[in-house]
C-alpha cells in the first residue's frame, strides 16, 4: 500500500497541475493524509483555525494590501513618478532609471511586488513606450524586474510570512531588508545604464532646478508614509501590525483629504481588490499551516537536515545549494508557497549550520522574488505582458540582464551576512 504522505503529495501536485489554488491543494492533501493515518478529520480545520487566529502578525497582511490598493487608485503613484523623473530622468536611459527609483520609493509603502507592478507599472510603461523611446518588451522587462524590490525594502508582506514560519522579529527582518533592497536597485540601475549606452536610449526631459522644490513639496505627503511607518516601528511606538493599520489610514487620509483624488467608487474598488488579495493569501496561509502539521508529523525537516549533513557541504557550499534549490523552485512555484512550505522544512538544517535566521530570511525572500521574474511561471512577467500586450518570449529575452544583476546582488546578500545584519545590529539585534 502506498504511504499516506506520498499519496498526499501526489494529490497536491495533481490538483495544482489541474489549476487548483496551491492553498486548496495543500488542505485537500493534508485531509487525505490525516484520514489515511486514522486521525480525526476535525484535526485539520482545528489546526488551520488555531494557526490563523493565534497569529496577530497575520493582521498586517490585509492592512498593507489595503494601503497599496488605496495608493494605486489615488494620485500618489503619479506624484511619486514625477518626483523620480525630476531626480534621475536627466541621465542616460532616464525613464529606465525613473522606473528603478520609483519602484524603490513605492516599495517603502506597499510591501508587495504585484502592487508595485500593477500600480506604478501601468504609468511608467506608458511613459517609456510613448513616442517609441523604448520597446514595449524592454519597458515590461525592467518594470517586472524593479517590482521585485517591493518586498525587500520594508514594509514587506513576504517577510511577514517568513516571520510567521520562522518565529523571528518582523522589525529586525524589515531592517535587514533595507540595504539589500538598495543594492538590488543599484544593480538594476547600473544594468539599465549599460544597456542604454549600448542601445542609445535617450535621456528624459531635464526638469529645471527651480521646479524641483514644487515637485518635491507635492510628493512629500506620499513620501512621509514610509517615514511614519518605519519610525513608528523602530521608535517602539507601534508594532508592525499597528504600523500597517496606520499605513492604510494614512494612505486613505492623504488620497481623500489632501490630494482629493479618490472617489467613492474608487475606494470601493480598492476595498474589493484588497479583500480578494487577502482571501487569496489567507487560503495559501491556511493550506501551509495545515500541511506544515503533516510535515512535522512525518519528521521531514529532520530528515532533510540529516540528508544534507551527509554531503558535508560546509557553510558556503550549503548556502550555494540552498540558493540553487530556491531559484529552481521559483521557476515553478509561487513565492508565498516557497516561504510557507519549503522554507520551514529547511530551517532546522539552516540552524544546524549556524546560519542566522534573519539573514536567511532575507536570502529566502530575495530568492522568492527572483522566482516572480524567472520563466516559465514568473507572475510579474505575465502582469507586465498583459499591460503591454507583448508576447512572453520577447519580455523573457529582455529580462535576462536584469536577472543577472539581481543574482549578483543575491551573491553579496548571501555571502556577506554583515552587510544584511548591519542595520538590525544597530537597532539592538543580538544575532
Amino acid at each position: 500500500m502506498t504511504d499516506p504522505f506520498t499519496l498526499a503529495m501526489i494529490l497536491i501536485v495533481a490538483l495544482s497541475i489541474m489549476g487548483a489554488s496551491i492553498g486548496v491543494a495543500m488542505i485537500a492533501g493534508s485531509m487525505v493524509y490525516l484520514l489515511l493515518k486514522g486521525f480525526d478529520s476535525s484535526l485539520a480545520p482545528e489546526t488551520l483555525l488555531q494557526g490563523l487566529f493565534n497569529s496577530y502578525t497575520l493582521l498586517a497582511i490585509p492592512l498593507f494590501v489595503l494601503a497599496a490598493d488605496i495608493m494605486n487608485v489615488g494620485s500618489l503613484a503619479d506624484r511619486l513618478l514625477r518626483f523620480s523623473q525630476a531626480l534621475v530622468g536627466r541621465f542616460r536611459g532616464g525613464l529606465g532609471q525613473v522606473n528603478v527609483v520609483s519602484s524603490l520609493i513605492f516599495s517603502g509603502m506597499s510591501g508587495s511586488a504585484v502592487a508595485d507592478a500593477v500600480g506604478m507599472g501601468k504609468i511608467i510603461i506608458g511613459m517609456m513606450t510613448r513616442d517609441g523611446k523604448y520597446s514595449p518588451a524592454y519597458a515590461a522587462a525592467i518594470t517586472a524586474a524593479t517590482a521585485t524590490i517591493g518586498p525587500i525594502i520594508p514594509p514587506s508582506i513576504p517577510m511577514v510570512l517568513y516571520a510567521l514560519v520562522a518565529d523571528q522579529s518582523i522589525g529586525y527582518l524589515f531592517a535587514a531588508g533595507l540595504l539589500p533592497g538598495l543594492l538590488m536597485a543599484f544593480a538594476m540601475g547600473a544594468m539599465n545604464y549599460g544597456i542604454a549606452r549600448i542601445r542609445g536610449f535617450p535621456t528624459d526631459e531635464r526638469v529645471p532646478l527651480r521646479a524641483l522644490p514644487g515637485i518635491t513639496g507635492r510628493a512629500i505627503p506620499a513620501l512621509m508614509l514610509p517615514v511614519i511607518l518605519l519610525g513608528g516601528i523602530y521608535s517602539g511606538i507601534m508594532t508592525p501590525t499597528e504600523s500597517a493599520a496606520v499605513a492604510a489610514a494614512y494612505a486613505l487620509a492623504v488620497s481623500v483629504l489632501f490630494y482629493r483624488s479618490v472617489s467613492g467608487g474608487q475606494l470601493y474598488d480598492a476595498l474589493a481588490s484588497s479583500a480578494r488579495s487577502t482571501a487569496a493569501v489567507g487560503v495559501l496561509v491556511a493550506g501551509a499551516i495545515t500541511f506544515n502539521y503533516v510535515i512535522a508529523r512525518e519528521n521531514v525537516p529532520d530528515d532533510i537536515a540529516a540528508f544534507l549533513d551527509r554531503f558535508e557541504l560546509g557553510r558556503i557550499g550549503f548556502l550555494l545549494a540552498i540558493n540553487l534549490l530556491l531559484l529552481a523552485l521559483g521557476c515553478v512555484l509561487e513565492g508565498g508557497a516557497i516561504l510557507l512550505i519549503v522554507v520551514p522544512i529547511l530551517i532546522p538544517a539552516v540552524q544546524a549550520m549556524g546560519i542566522d535566521l534573519v539573514h536567511f530570511g532575507v536570502i529566502a525572500v530575495v530568492n522568492a522574488m527572483l522566482g516572480l521574474i524567472t520563466p516559465p511561471y514568473g507572475l510579474l512577467l505575465f502582469i507586465t505582458g498583459n499591460i503591454t500586450r507583448q508576447p512572453l518570449a520577447r519580455i523573457i529575452a529582455e529580462i535576462w540582464p536584469f536577472i543577472l544583476a539581481l543574482v549578483l546582488a543575491l551573491a553579496v546578500i548571501t555571502f556577506v551576512p554583515g552587510f544584511v545584519l548591519f542595520l538590525p545590529r544597530l537597532l539592538g539585534y543580538q544575532g
